[in-house]
């Protein structure tokens, strides 16, 4: 049974920093590509960060110089660390691991940017 958890969301002021993970299990994770969305209230999915298997990085340029994905696959684990963050980045926000025509999602973890 393949499984990706969110954890690390919460409430946080204006400013401050959070750092999730998205734990997989079930899956030969250092294979997969592996993406961080985000999604607000009324708004559609945004991608927010992305890990290739080789380890390159890509970010929204929203987000750029803000947030740092990076993963450990001895963990088969991915993290976002989100810093200097604002009230417009309060969303949900999930996980998606993919390969080829293969991808999964995990249930997203919710983060609140209020003061």
């Amino acid at each position: 049974q393949v499984q990706l958890v969110e954890s690390g969301g919460g409430l946080v002021q204006p400013g401050g920093s959070l750092g999730l993970s998205c734990a997989a299990s079930g899956i030969v994770f250092r294979l997969y590509t592996v993406t961080w969305y985000r999604q607000a209230p009324g708004k559609q999915r945004e991608l927010v960060a992305v890990i290739t298997n080789a380890g390159t990085t890509n970010y929204a340029d929203s987000v750029k110089g803000q947030f740092a994905i990076s993963r450990d696959n001895a963990k088969n684990t991915v993290y976002l660390q989100m810093n200097s963050l604002k009230t417009e980045d309060t969303a949900v926000y999930l996980c998606h691991a993919y390969m080829g025509t293969t991808n999964y999602w995990g249930q997203g973890t919710q983060v609140t940017v209020s003061s």
